[in-house]
């Protein structure tokens, strides 16, 4: 796989998710402007669709949080992964972000200090079912991302009680993390892989149906009980405190029952590229 060209790919699905506002994601804002009564939170709702606007007519960030960048890669079958080829895609992310004059964001964790590029979190994957690389960027800004919420509930936990915690993480949220959201939630594996599930759940689109009836009756459910709170856009109120809900799930252990919830705020930026081998 040529370096060069990979690196260029990279650089460009930075831009993307930086500058331009998802469709799916753009496609709900309208949505919820549209069906907005609530006067504050509709013009909240203006702001937000102008902004995300004027961010891909004059390739400006669409948040001055620039996010932390999260990777998702699929391999196929005919790709040789190894250290190097990791390198590549987390040096075409830094390079992207860099030519893009985009904020860098990330620090040491305790001495924290100068911000600088390096430090993208990549999360490897390999699918029978694509030749070469499917490689996703999701920057991750961290007023939703502190918001994020683990519990381990024993296995005889009701449903009803794993609603409950999704709508209270949601609750405690407030406007701090930027509504109107979208709501990933994870549940099953391991406490790390509720989380990480929890993340990938954001890269689903959100204005499809869950293929998983039983799922999908339940993000309607959530997002019906989330947008009772009435936090709304910026927390003006209004019924469009979030977006969508959508829910991976995965096998665990008799003894558990992880649930993790990852919060996007209204930015909710993502890209994706393929790159044969």
């Amino acid at each position: 796989m040529n370096k060069k060209l990979m690196q260029n790919a990279l650089e460009n699905i930075v831009k993307e998710a930086s500058f331009s506002l998802r469709k799916d994601v753009s496609k709900l804002l309208r949505q919820a402007y549209s069906r907005e009564k609530n006067k504050r939170a509709k013009k909240a709702l203006a702001w937000i669709l102008d902004n995300a606007k004027i961010a891909k007519k004059e390739s400006l960030a669409i948040c001055q949080d620039t996010g932390l960048p999260v990777i998702f890669v699929e391999a196929g079958k005919d790709v040789t992964i190894n250290s190097s080829l990791v390198d590549t895609i987390k040096k075409g992310v830094e390079i992207g972000y860099r030519k893009n004059y985009l904020r860098p964001s990330i620090v040491d964790p305790l001495r924290r200090g100068k911000s600088f590029y390096k430090g993208a979190i990549c999360h490897l994957d390999f699918s029978p079912n694509i030749k070469g690389l499917k490689v996703t960027i999701l920057p991750k800004g961290f007023g939703s991302e502190n918001k994020s919420q683990l519990k381990m509930f024993n296995p005889t936990t009701s449903l009803e009680k794993i609603e409950e915690f999704v709508v209270e993480t949601v609750k405690k949220a407030g406007p701090e993390g930027c509504p109107p959201f979208v709501v990933g939630v994870g549940i099953g594996g391991t406490s790390d892989y509720a989380l990480l599930l929890a993340k990938k759940a954001l890269l689903e689109k959100i204005d499809r149906p869950n293929p998983d009836k039983f799922l999908n009756s339940l993000e309607k459910k959530l997002l019906k009980k989330i947008n009772l709170l009435k936090i709304g856009p910026m927390g003006l109120g209004g019924n469009s405190t979030a977006l969508a809900v959508k829910i991976k799930k995965a096998p665990t252990h008799i003894a558990g029952l992880p649930v993790g919830v990852n919060i996007s705020c209204h930015a909710l930026r993502s890209a994706t590229v393929a790159l044969k081998s």
